[in-house]
């Protein structure tokens, strides 16, 4: 397999495990981008961005990385954080009172970015094409009960976390999320990253591939998804739309904002998203400053109400987990202790580590199995910290379980 770009020759390992992706692992097409104190040290892409007409994968190639697009999310709030026009405690229904039905009147912000908020899926059934009408989404959520007392618990909002707060930054400024982050960090920081694909770059889109097959791993999520009817995790997998589905490769789809899921970018738009947030004071210094929004807002860590496996989030970023030893692979994402960011579903990662001043962005098409990090993930990952001559430690032991687990 043929792949470009450039290798620093001390990150040899993460360009050996580049290529073995597409030998042995089943890759398509896919970039990498690792910066070092904002400096380049592998900058790699190659392989197929279409199947269907051959085209192949170049270097402004993009493609939609799912998840992902949360740290962008993330971002837009810490920046308004900073600037005082929000705070972490400030509850939602402040802002948007309409958010306060059903018993959400003191969900706050911090919540939305912790995963605490308890609203991680929707109970009313969600029909076609549902996840591209913002009004209908907001106003769907708006009318939700918690699952849990807010602030409980912890559970991924896969969907919902990216139009509560979306909302909140389209009161508070007036502009739209993808807006917002087009005028206040992708444009002025010069990312190819976008909420809201411009018509103009479809012709550089990477269409997502059908996963890789294999033998599927029994999990207690999946059992729950596929068995208890109206759980989390089967409201997740069921009532989550068919954008997924249908709509994630098409130009509507794209064009919308779904700004839990359906941002465009590549490894390099990630690598430098993270590579300013270390370095920008303004968007929030996440890593270096003792004083930034996130480096003190709370750890959620334990078992996750939507997930079932143990999770780690904070200020809207996940942070280190290791669940090999209950769930094996796929199911972890093992970055530096005091790492930051984000997974994609299908594989893709972007996360910064500020004791080493490393920024990283992986993206690809194909998608891939496991909840987090599949094996060419976590392959590229373990290289560039062996590159740095550094382990990947296992994140903080386990806190004990948290008390209330009821659903409604």
């Amino acid at each position: 397999m043929e792949y470009r770009g450039v290798v620093d020759p001390a990150f040899a390992a993460a360009a050996e495990e580049f290529e073995r992706n597409f030998t042995d692992r089943g890759e398509v097409g896919a970039s990498l981008c690792v910066l070092v104190d904002g400096r380049p040290v592998v900058d790699l892409w190659g392989g197929v961005a279409d199947p269907e007409t051959g085209r192949q994968w170049e270097r402004d190639t993009v493609g939609v990385v799912f998840s992902c697009t949360k740290a962008a999310v993330a971002l837009c709030i810490q920046l308004l954080i900073a600037s005082g026009e929000i705070r972490e405690d400030l509850p939602v229904a402040q802002v948007w009172p309409q958010f306060a039905a059903n018993g959400k009147g003191d969900i706050t912000i911090g919540m939305l970015l912790d995963h605490s908020a308890g609203i991680p899926v929707l109970s009313e059934p969600l029909g076609s094409g549902m996840l591209e009408d913002w009004e209908y989404m907001v106003g769907r959520i708006a009318d939700q009960a918690p699952f849990w007392r807010p602030g409980k618990r912890h559970g991924y909002h896969p969907v919902t976390f990216g139009f509560v707060l979306g909302e909140v930054v389209r009161r508070v400024t007036g502009s739209s999320i993808g807006g917002f982050f087009a005028a206040e960090i992708a444009g002025p920081q010069g990312l190819d990253f976008w909420i809201g694909l411009p018509q103009e770059i479809e012709p550089r889109i990477a269409p997502i591939v059908k996963g890789i097959t294999g033998e599927v791993t029994t999990t207690p999520f999946l059992d729950a998804a596929l068995h208890q009817r109206g759980s989390i995790p089967n409201l997740f997998v069921f009532n989550s739309g068919d954008w997924a589905r249908k709509g994630v490769n098409t130009r509507a789809g794209r064009a919308a904002e779904i700004p839990a899921a359906n941002g465009v970018t590549n490894g390099r738009g990630l690598a430098q998203m993270y590579a300013n947030a270390l370095l920008d004071p303004v968007v929030g210094g996440l890593g270096r400053l003792e004083s930034a929004p996130a480096h003190s807002m709370p750890v959620s860590d334990g078992l996750d109400a939507t997930l079932l496996m143990r999770t780690r989030f904070r200020g809207g970023f996940m942070l280190s987990m290791d669940n090999r030893a209950e769930l094996g692979d796929g199911h972890s994402m093992r970055i530096g202790s005091q790492a930051f960011g984000h997974c994609g579903s299908g594989g893709s990662i972007g996360f910064a580590d500020p004791e080493l001043g490393l920024s990283v962005g992986y993206t690809m098409n194909k998608q891939g199995q496991g909840t987090l990090l599949n094996e060419r993930g976590r392959a590229l990952v373990d290289a560039i910290y062996r590159s740095l001559g550094q382990t990947v430690p296992s994140p903080p032991a386990r806190r004990a379980p948290q008390l209330e687990q009821d659903q409604r």
